[in-house]
């Protein structure tokens, strides 16, 4: 698979699993037009590309993502956030939620703003001992954007998004992980190593059956029990026409490892 160079972002594949790190570290990553570009492209890649089974995102130098770029916004009136987020941050975020393949964001260090809600959309959060999270929008007089306000109380309920986006107040990592907004904490330097294995072990697992577990998980945040148990049928009737259905039972009276291929 060729990869294709980018003025903020940088690239790397291996074993099924595509890695897109945010690489403005001057400014902790901070998202300007040229980076929401990038970033939509990536995924539109990783989305479309049969060869990735895995999607990591993460960030260079000492910060995961900073938000929004405010010098990028010198001079635009406030009439143009609703038009910013259209355009630019919520095809991102409804990319991020709908790709079926397993997204992980491997949070190095301050995610605030935009950029915690951007780890927040993907499916597993891994998150370095250093890592900040911080709904900063308060601070400005603004509102938890980048489907904010969808993912936090659902992650951490309803009084402690609240609490998280009323006081503005930093989360750590220990912290984090104790209200459920992270799946894992790490050592700082493991962070990369530990994600990477676990992207690789969902990379080698059934993908399709994962990715029709996300469009299930996502139609059941909205969806009443009985046209849950519905669409669940309907997507275990999907689910079991694929090869790795075949597989996996195959592998079960053979006794032996299944060897999973997406299909």
């Amino acid at each position: 698979m060729e990869l294709p160079r980018y003025e903020t972002l940088l690239v790397d594949a291996d074993a099924g699993v595509l890695t897109v790190t945010l690489n403005r570290p001057d400014v902790l990553n901070a998202v300007n037009e040229q980076l929401s570009a990038d970033l939509l492209d990536a995924l539109r890649l990783a989305e479309r590309e049969p060869a990735v089974r895995c999607l990591v995102l993460t960030g260079a130098g000492r910060g995961f993502c900073s938000g929004q770029d405010l010098r990028d916004r010198a001079g635009v009136g406030e009439v143009a956030y609703g038009e910013s987020l259209r355009r630019r941050y919520n095809p991102i975020v409804l990319r991020l939620r709908t790709m079926e393949k397993p997204v992980i964001a491997a949070v190095n260090g301050v995610a605030a703003g935009a950029g915690c809600n951007l780890a927040l959309a993907a499916d597993l959060r891994v998150a370095s001992d250093r890592a900040t999270f911080i709904e900063v929008f308060a601070r400005i007089g603004l509102i938890p954007d980048s489907g904010g306000t969808y993912h936090l109380p659902r992650l951490v309920g309803l009084a402690k998004a609240f609490e998280l986006a009323y006081t503005a107040e930093p989360v750590d990592a220990a912290e984090a992980l104790r209200i459920g907004l992270v799946n894992r904490v790490v050592p700082h330097d493991d962070l990369m190593p530990a994600t990477l294995a676990l992207a690789r072990r969902l990379a080698e697992g059934p993908t399709r059956g994962y990715g029709l577990t996300k469009r299930g998980f996502n139609f059941a945040l909205g969806a009443t029990l009985e046209a849950t148990l519905a669409y669940e049928a309907d997507l275990q009737t999907i689910a079991g026409r694929t090869a790795d259905h075949r597989e996996g039972v195959t592998a079960f009276f053979e006794k032996r490892p299944p060897r999973f291929e997406g299909r």
